[in-house]
């Protein structure tokens, strides 16, 4: 039996990075699954639509799709943006089954990836101390998805013996750059900010630069296309097409 195809299902921005750091993201999954069908599709603002790349799949045979959301927490485009187009593709598309996995969330994993891009950034600074940490997220008003970034920001405080201060580029206070004032109110002056932000774009760019106007020491690139991210990707799908075979 043909497994079913893989479709990495990612927001999408006008920053053209995004949509690149994605693709070498797909790249990497495709390379630890070379015998999968796998596919990039965009939400909004980027190319392939989904529509577009359900449409080529099943004009090439494939009658099963899991979905895997290349998103971190589990908001709105999570709740309500996927499951729209998956049911709009399948009301398209009579007989396609398409499976929604859970988002890639905030795998503890992700911090050893968030501590490689911030040593990266901290060499490229020529910081060797700190005293305090920022964690830097997307942003979203959905009171659960903050609370797994708290969650993980003291995982991750807890990890350093640091201070760590979670942060929000857009829909949520602090601001990166409140929270780098914070510390350093606490009498802190080696402050970086770990980005948990899956591609480069305006919101990672702001909060870049939000961290850096108030003092930041180093701001670390996004997660990106880094291997155990892309096992993740796997890990997701491989529960997404169980749940496509009858009972």
């Amino acid at each position: 039996m043909t497994a079913p195809a893989l479709v990495a299902l990612a927001h999408g921005s006008r920053d053209p990075r995004s949509a690149a750091t994605v693709r070498a993201l797909v790249d990497e999954v495709r390379a630890l699954r070379p015998d999968l069908r796998i596919e990039t599709a965009f939400l909004d603002l980027s190319k392939p639509s989904f529509d577009t790349v359900v449409a080529k799949l099943v004009r090439a045979g494939v009658e099963e799709i899991v979905v895997v959301p290349l998103l971190l927490t589990e908001a709105y485009h999570a709740k309500v943006d996927v499951p729209e187009a998956i049911a709009a593709a399948m009301e398209r598309h009579e007989g396609l089954k398409v499976r929604a996995t859970p988002v890639l969330g905030l795998e503890a994993m992700f911090l050893e990836v968030l501590d490689q891009r911030l040593r990266d950034a901290l060499c490229a600074a020529r910081v060797r101390e700190l005293d305090g940490l920022v964690l830097a997220a997307a942003g979203t008003t959905d009171p659960l998805a903050l609370q797994s970034i708290q969650r993980l920001a003291r995982v991750w405080g807890a990890h350093h013996k640091l201070p760590v201060i979670p942060a929000y580029a857009s829909a949520s206070p602090p601001a990166t750059g409140e929270a780098v004032r914070s510390l350093r109110a606490q009498g802190r002056r080696h402050i970086a900010v770990g980005s948990l932000i899956l591609a480069p774009g305006k919101l990672y760019d702001r909060a870049a630069e939000l961290a850096l106007e108030a003092g930041a020491v180093a701001v670390s690139d996004p997660l990106g296309a880094h291997p155990e991210v892309a096992r993740v990707v796997l890990a997701r799908y491989a529960v997404g097409a169980v749940e496509l075979v009858p009972v």
